[in-house]
């Protein structure tokens, strides 16, 4: 028999609502302080049953903190590797969509959380779960984009986030939960989300956009190895076909293992780091920090490559539908029609993106130095260019080789 979907906006929707604590219970669990606290006050509220969920997406995850956590809250963990599934059904697509948002940075959380909500719906049908929980807060754009992704996907049942209408003092999270062993939640000075696309971080020490001198410690793939050295200039050279990376310096790589190459090799130079503000529905702004090396290296290669190759009337027109591509994605719509549409439009559109871009990174003086497009719409020599280009045009004229002859100075 189907429940009707209640969304769940406070703790007290669980414990005074009609949520049967004595059946199966899912939460999306990343081993932070907001997602633990919830897991404590479902077993602090009596909860019998409840299963934390967690979606490897090849991120900051630390197995041994997660399964440390549950164990201590007696739940049930589930580790899903869905790594493969990010990469191929969310990222390869936001290459070809060239998915920046607002011409900002490239998007992130947007698109690991369908996938999260996807396999969330999974986990609860085989468990019988009426229930799907997560943390997200009203100050994080996530809360829309988990509860339209679980509505979309027409989960029957409850879903949702408590903190939405019953945020908790970050002080008293860490008090609860010191009280019953967990004394690392009290290290976490500002909140985070990893992908192996992009890291990013909010809150905390990170709250005021008017003073936000981050952390150098926050930063891992564009950390400098040896402060005192900065790295050498090198060339590298990143081929796409029909819109996508497929090698690096001639190295055949899976989509995953491009990322993972370059994550390193650019962000040693210090390259693919964002700071900037984030809108929220009623036009309220957020501060977030972003960490993206080769989203950065990968996404303006394949602009260049698609100026060379595309036609520009085609080009503009996927300009405009990679932003409505982008708002349907961030806004909770990505199983929806219009992104669907615009994906097919986009796919058939970047056909004809193949070639290289190479690049010489050295810190802020990194610039091209080679853009190869198999299908050239670029001129190599100017000069003969317009001396054919004038030639082929009287010649349409039909003004005979004399005309031309006398007309032209060659």
């Amino acid at each position: 028999m189907k429940t009707s979907r209640r969304g769940i906006r406070s703790f007290r929707d669980i414990t005074h609502g009609d949520v049967d604590l004595r059946r199966p219970i899912v939460t999306l669990f990343s081993g932070g302080l907001d997602s633990s606290y919830l897991l404590y006050r479902l077993v602090q509220a009596g909860a019998t049953d409840v299963h934390a969920l967690s979606v490897a997406v090849g991120g900051d995850e630390e197995r041994a903190h997660i399964e440390r956590i549950t164990t201590a809250l007696g739940v049930r963990l589930h580790l899903v590797d869905g790594r493969a599934a990010f990469v191929e059904e969310f990222v390869r697509p936001a290459i070809t969509a060239h998915a920046v948002y607002l011409d900002t940075h490239p998007v992130s959380s947007t698109l690991s959380r369908p996938l999260i909500a996807r396999t969330a719906t999974e986990v609860a049908g085989g468990l019988g779960a009426g229930v799907i929980l997560h943390t997200a807060n009203r100050s994080q754009n996530t809360l829309r984009r988990l509860n339209g992704a679980l509505e979309q996907l027409g989960f029957e049942g409850h879903f949702g986030s408590p903190y939405d209408l019953e945020p908790v003092d970050r002080e008293q999270k860490i008090k609860e939960l010191r009280h019953i062993g967990l004394d690392e939640m009290a290290e976490r000075s500002a909140s985070g989300d990893s992908n192996l696309w992009c890291r990013e971080f909010e809150s905390g020490v990170l709250d005021d956009p008017e003073d936000h001198a981050v952390p150098e410690s926050f930063y891992r793939w564009s950390a400098r190895r040896d402060p005192g050295a900065p790295p050498a200039p090198r060339s590298l050279t990143v081929t796409f076909r029909s819109g996508a990376p497929v090698a690096v310096d001639g190295d055949e790589l899976s989509l995953t293992d491009v990322i993972a190459r370059l994550n390193p090799l650019v962000g040693a130079h210090g390259l693919g780091r964002y700071t900037g503000l984030e809108h929220l529905p009623g036009g309220i702004k957020v501060l977030e920090v972003r960490e993206m090396p080769a989203a950065w290296l990968l996404l303006a290669s394949r602009r260049h490559l698609e100026t060379a190759a595309l036609d520009a009337e085609v080009l503009r027109e996927k300009l405009h539908m990679e932003q409505l591509w982008v708002r349907e994605a961030l806004e909770g719509r990505w199983f929806g029609e219009l992104r669907a549409a615009c994906q097919a439009f986009i796919t058939e559109a970047v056909l004809p993106v193949s070639g290289s871009v190479t690049w010489r990174l050295d810190g802020a003086r990194t610039a091209t130095t080679a853009i190869v497009a198999d299908a050239p719409r670029y001129v190599r020599d100017r000069e003969h260019w317009e001396q054919a280009s004038i030639r082929d045009e009287l010649s349409h004229l039909g003004e005979g080789s004399q005309t031309a002859d006398r007309d032209v100075q060659w």
